[in-house]
């Protein structure tokens, strides 16, 4: 009864950690800027430390089941 939530959760914190890691990966590559109004360097570590954290809360709510 209590895996449904637990899988909706680690496949929504997933996505989103991998998708914002993807679209931060590929927006740094062709130089332009991750966040407006943000300096570079602390938009992509900000942004990268925020994908890494999801995709780690997505693997450990999996790992819960």
């Amino acid at each position: 009864m209590e895996s449904g939530p637990a899988i909706f959760a680690g496949a929504a914190f997933t996505l989103f950690g991998g998708a914002l890691l993807v679209w931060t990966t590929v927006r740094t590559l062709h130089r332009e800027p991750v966040a407006y109004g943000v300096a570079p360097r602390a938009a992509v570590a900000l942004t990268s430390l925020f994908g890494a954290g999801f995709l780690v809360l997505g693997v450990w709510c999996f790992a819960r089941l």
